[in-house]
């Protein structure tokens, strides 16, 4: 396959890259700073030094894609719309191509708590991730009204760490006896299992320890 992944250069992203060559996909690794990342030299690899906001950029890197991954991140302060204005130039490029795959990272915040709320709404939520998790949820809303075929990943905190193959998940919510924990590498893992398998398209799903 070809691959684009967009966050190339950011902890799940740099695992993504990893995993698709071992797995010998052509990746297109797109970002500001893909030259400078420390990515192995592979004749697999496709760096591309793009902005996120610039429409023909990200329509070439997308074209002729069989699949997207978004791993976009930045500051949790809320005034960084990387993850909600990249996703809405993204999703608008798909639509455009003929790529219609893409499966993207999100944050617990917007999965689903037992009494079917948003936990970013519940009491217990940590406030300080509230403004991360409005913008998670933004691009949860362009992803849902986008037709295209996609599936959200919505982690608790990230372990800067390889693959173990030991982690759960749950459709729309964390799953139960979560450690609030995620190795990067477990989360590409999957992101992996579920482009090959389709099990959870247009669905929100929760992973942990």
């Amino acid at each position: 396959m070809i691959i684009t992944i967009f966050g190339a250069t950011g902890m799940v992203g740099k695992e993504l890259v990893k995993q698709a060559l071992f797995k010998g996909h052509t990746v297109r690794a797109f970002g500001r700073n893909v030259f400078t990342a420390g990515f192995n030299d592979d004749d697999n690899l496709i760096l591309i030094q793009g902005a996120l906001f610039d429409d023909k950029q990200v329509f070439d890197a997308i074209k002729g894609s069989d699949a997207v991954f978004s791993a976009l991140g930045g500051a949790v302060d809320g005034n960084d719309q990387t993850r909600s204005l990249g996703m809405k130039h993204i999703v608008t490029q798909m639509q455009k191509s003929a790529t219609s795959r893409i499966i993207a990272i999100a944050g617990m915040g917007i999965l689903l708590d037992e009494d079917g709320n948003l936990m970013m709404d519940s009491k217990g939520f940590n406030k300080s991730y509230l403004p991360v998790s409005l913008e998670h949820n933004k691009a949860y809303e362009y992803l849902k009204n986008s037709g295209l075929n996609w599936t959200l990943v919505c982690p608790p905190d990230i372990i800067n760490d390889g693959p173990t193959g030991v982690f759960k998940t749950a459709i729309e919510h964390l799953p139960a006896g979560s450690t609030y924990k995620i190795n990067a590498g477990d989360i590409a893992l999957f992101m992996f299992k579920e482009l090959e398998k389709n099990e959870h398209l247009k669905q929100r799903v929760g992973i942990s320890e």
